[in-house]
């Protein structure tokens, strides 16, 4: 009988605990598309209208809705090109200048 009892509450304690388990908090991703959702609902987007800026949203997670983001080797690379053509370099000496930004460390 105590063998019994036992074994009932351990698997009721079991119960409990898997029970909280499968409620975890959201993730990022699902922050961000819960946020994006809420956006596009607020807009009153529907249709095709609605699945781009969702699309756009969920992929720039790091910048406003429509903004394209940058990686930072995109954004490196962006700043060293604007520096050539600052400077007017063309052919071998934008490529030299090009590959020594490049590899430059902030």
């Amino acid at each position: 009988m105590k063998t019994y009892l036992l074994v009932t509450l351990l698997s009721g304690a079991f119960a409990v605990a898997s029970a909280q388990a499968a409620e975890p908090s959201q993730t990022p991703q699902q922050q961000r598309m819960t946020t994006c959702n809420q956006q596009a609902t607020s807009q009153a987007l529907k249709g095709d209208a609605r699945k781009t800026y969702m699309s756009d949203c969920l992929k720039n997670a790091s910048s406003k809705p429509g903004e394209k983001s940058l990686t930072p080797q995109q954004q490196r690379m962006r700043e060293c090109s604007n520096q050539a053509t600052q400077q007017s370099l063309k052919g071998a000496d934008r490529s030299t200048f090009m590959s020594g930004c490049l590899k430059k460390k902030e």
